[in-house]
């Protein structure tokens, strides 16, 4: 499964998304990647951004942005983002991408309905996730109406903090959504449904600059 963040530029909000994701799924093959609508290929994330992946322990120096192309759009599985223009931009771009985009915290709504309905099936957390992809058509009314995750570029570190945290509580969502209801008779454990999925607690810029050790497991 292939797993794709998209905000404007991917220089703040889906970089975050992205490198976050990868550390939760370390051990998977879910690969994980991010691009932007507007994006100008080849930047580096941006300083706030790093600075809040560099709080929890996540090396992103070596992250380039890319511009969304409809290629790269038809290659995803699932396509999370931001904003609900982004998802008019996506869909637009790659029309066929309509029923794997999703705003990231509409997607997690979703996650938690499915895994308090016994919608979610599968063993493995790829076909866990599709199962609820598959079954996005029928819940979403259901659900209230998705909010954005503001963008924080060119904004003080605060703003970068919100979405920071407003991403990984999305993530938790869903990760604890596909592994707390998983129920298989006579399987064998899987590791990446059974892990036990700790949050991020991106500190301030104050605590972050004097250089306090990172406080944030995401592996464990």
């Amino acid at each position: 499964m292939h797993i794709m963040f998209v905000c404007t530029g991917n220089i703040c909000r889906s970089p975050m998304g992205e490198l976050l994701l990868t550390r939760y799924l370390s051990g998977t093959t879910v690969q994980v990647s991010s691009a932007g609508t507007h994006g100008l290929p080849m930047h580096q994330i941006d300083p706030n951004s790093a600075l809040l992946m560099e709080s929890v322990g996540i090396e992103p120096s070596g992250f380039r942005s890319r511009r969304l192309t409809q290629p790269m759009a038809k290659s995803a599985d699932l396509i999370l983002c931001f904003e609900k223009d982004q998802r008019k931009d996506i869909v637009t771009l790659a029309p066929t991408a309509v029923k794997y985009t999703f705003l990231l915290g509409d997607f997690a709504n979703m996650c938690e309905y499915c895994a308090r309905n016994g919608l979610v099936k599968g063993l493995t957390i790829q076909e866990r996730l599709q199962s609820v992809i598959d079954s996005a058509s029928i819940i979403r009314p259901m659900l209230p109406e998705p909010e954005d995750i503001e963008d924080p570029h060119g904004k003080e570190y605060a703003k970068f903090r919100t979405a920071a945290e407003q991403t990984n509580k999305a993530l938790r969502t869903i990760l604890t959504s596909m592994r707390k209801h998983y129920r298989v008779e006579e399987a064998p454990v899987r590791p990446q449904i059974t892990r036990q999925y700790r949050g991020a607690s991106f500190k301030n810029e104050r605590e972050i600059r004097s250089g306090a050790s990172p406080v944030l497991s995401v592996n464990s």
